[in-house]
């Protein structure tokens, strides 16, 4: 019986203002969703990942990782001194 390779992703979820949230995944270039629920959007992002996955595995193409991703936070003191 094959587990497979479990793959672990950052996703970064946003409030939308209309309402819901938008998810995507820096490591997946334009894999990303959107839900009215925070439960939704990230069972949606999770099934986008999967279909991302088994696009990139159809083409025999690598499957990306996190080893591309490079995170910073950045701060800055508003308002901008002149």
């Amino acid at each position: 019986m094959n587990k497979g390779k479990i793959l672990s992703y950052t996703v970064m979820y946003h409030k939308a203002e209309e309402g819901g949230f938008t998810a995507f995944v820096p490591a997946l270039s334009g894999c990303h969703t959107q839900g009215e629920t925070f439960e939704e959007t990230e069972s949606n992002i999770r099934e986008a990942i999967e279909l991302y996955i088994e696009s990139i595995a159809a083409e025999n193409e690598d499957i990306p990782d996190e080893s591309t991703v490079l995170q910073s936070i950045i701060q800055i003191q508003y308002p901008f001194a002149i």
